[in-house]
């Protein structure tokens, strides 16, 4: 990536994670509400990847959605994010990156049926603007999990915006914001 591509996406960070942190302190409620009522219209096979929140991000953990496959949360490791199994109320222990996160054996990803990441802005087609880290472009880069489909959760107001694309960005299946889900595919069982 040029230098100039690179400041580009930093401002892009720095401006809409200003706008989701002032959108989620009037939106959060209705932000999990519609990402529990789009979750019971998707029910999938296989477990459900949620996210642990951290700042201004969706808080879905409690309660924690209900999904007949079970749930999962990610886990950084030095060599790139797993998910795990989870149940609310289990120990967590920090991970590489001092978020707390299960412990186990990483699942496959033919075992999770829907991943939800956070984002702070996406465009019309499906691309994600994360902060930075690369943990879910690194992980979805990879052909098997790519094929789960996964959501984006944010605020409305931070959706179907312009964003810098880099080559190794990967579009998602959708997003859910307080005004409800939007798929940009068909999500088969």
């Amino acid at each position: 990536m040029s230098t100039a591509a690179a400041a580009r996406k930093a401002e892009q960070r720095r401006h809409w994670r200003r706008q989701r942190k002032q959108a989620m302190t009037q939106v959060a409620a209705d932000l999990t509400a519609a990402v529990h009522a789009g979750l019971r219209q998707l029910q999938r096979p296989g477990r459900l990847g949620l996210f642990w929140p951290l700042g201004a991000e969706a808080r879905l953990l409690d309660p924690a959605p209900s999904w007949p496959g079970g749930l999962a949360l990610p886990r950084t490791e030095a060599s790139g994010l797993v998910y795990l199994s989870w149940q609310p109320g289990a120990a967590l222990t920090g991970d590489h990156c001092g978020i707390p996160a299960p412990g186990g054996m990483a699942l496959a990803p033919e075992q999770l049926g829907l991943l939800l990441v956070p984002a702070l802005a996406c465009s019309s087609d499906g691309m994600r603007l994360g902060s930075g880290g690369g943990w879910y472009d690194r992980l979805r880069a990879q052909p098997a999990w790519r094929a789960v489909p996964a959501l984006m959760v944010l605020p409305q107001c931070c959706s179907k915006v312009r964003l810098a694309v880099d080559p190794w960005d990967v579009p998602f299946s959708g997003w859910i914001t307080e005004q409800g889900m939007e798929l940009l595919e068909p999500l088969e069982c």
